[in-house]
């Protein structure tokens, strides 16, 4: 997982603290925000598609500090098409990256980021989500299952990810591709170390239809295409209000992504994406993302969080991609769901 990352980051960092202003986890926080309204503006390269709580987050961090965001927000693939093509064209633009943390990883050993010199704020991380000195956890995205509640009888509605197999949901079930990059990778990744490739074999047999595009194939299962989508992001539950549908949170638990923010190789604008990092670990954004449904990676929270979201807060988190591993998964999902 993605303790595999941690353990190659010390082998990097020699590689770039020559090159770099050091800043302490003392620093002065009020010399940061003084450099970093200096330069007066960041760009923030991410993938997280146009959630409207994120453009929240970045307009408090405006709000708050002056400092314009420039914003490019595409696929995970286009993103490291972006880095790719920009880094070695010598074209340095973006100053942030935020992306899953496999993702994240593979940006790392291509050499596209640099460390961050210090968070402030990265203090407030949970044990169990730490830093490194170039990667620094944002949030976590948590996957279930999305029901109709027009079709599906409560008594019907799957609890487990194996009750999928069920053959009354053959040919009914609407899923993300899991042959690419994306949500539906991350689910069969999670599954496959949990359960088995028997598990994905009998998936198959239950003939899903593959989609790629989220947003209208929630809405299908609304409407009644179908009676089922998987995997479901809780935070895109808040988008689907009032609609026939629901979310189920499966015993096991979820299968998740870890969104990750880093600083990018000669980041033109170093200090004020060292206060934009900062910033999203402040309780300002972690009860945005909180109270969007996302899980924060923070120890604790100093302020409210709804009631309908405290479930996901707490929900148990049963598995994520792994970067070593990426590939053969998704070789190993095209085999499987021909």
């Amino acid at each position: 997982m993605f303790r595999v990352a941690l353990h190659f980051t010390t082998t990097v960092i020699a590689c770039f603290v020559a090159a770099s202003v050091a800043w302490s986890l003392e620093a002065d926080d009020a010399a940061l925000v003084a450099a970093a309204k200096g330069e007066g503006k960041l760009t923030l390269y991410t993938s997280f598609l146009g959630a409207p709580f994120h453009m929240s987050a970045i307009k408090s961090f405006e709000k708050k500090y002056g400092i314009a965001v420039e914003l490019l927000d595409v696929r995970a693939s286009e993103l490291r098409e972006r880095l790719r093509t920009e880094q070695a064209a010598g074209r340095f633009i973006g100053d942030v990256v935020q992306t899953g943390a496999a993702t994240m990883v593979r940006s790392l050993r291509d050499g596209e980021l640099q460390p961050h010199g210090g968070i402030p704020n990265a203090r407030r991380l949970s044990p169990r989500q730490p830093a490194t000195d170039v990667i620094v956890p944002s949030y976590i995205l948590a996957y279930g299952i999305l029901v109709n509640t027009m079709q599906v009888k409560p008594a019907d509605e799957p609890q487990s990810w194996k009750d999928l197999l069920d053959q009354r949901w053959k040919g009914k079930i609407q899923s993300d591709d899991m042959r690419a990059l994306g949500g539906g990778q991350v689910m069969f990744s999670v599954l496959e170390d949990a359960f088995g490739r028997d598990y994905h074999e009998k998936l198959a047999a239950q003939q899903p239809i593959f989609s790629r595009d989220v947003g209208n194939d929630e809405r299908r299962v609304a409407r009644g295409e179908y009676p089922l989508r998987v995997p479901q992001l809780f935070s895109n539950m808040a988008m689907l209000k009032g609609l026939p549908v629901k979310f189920v949170l499966p015993q096991e638990g979820v299968p998740y992504i870890r969104f990750d923010m880093a600083l990018l190789r000669n980041a033109p604008h170093r200090n004020a994406a060292r206060l934009f990092i900062n910033h999203y670990l402040s309780d300002e954004v972690q009860l945005i993302y909180a109270n969007a449904g996302l899980i924060p990676v923070v120890d604790k929270l100093d302020g409210p969080v709804k009631e309908e979201m405290k479930t996901m807060t707490n929900a148990k988190l049963l598995g994520t991609t792994d970067v070593d591993t990426q590939d053969a998964m998704m070789a190993l999902a095209k085999d499987i769901y021909k």
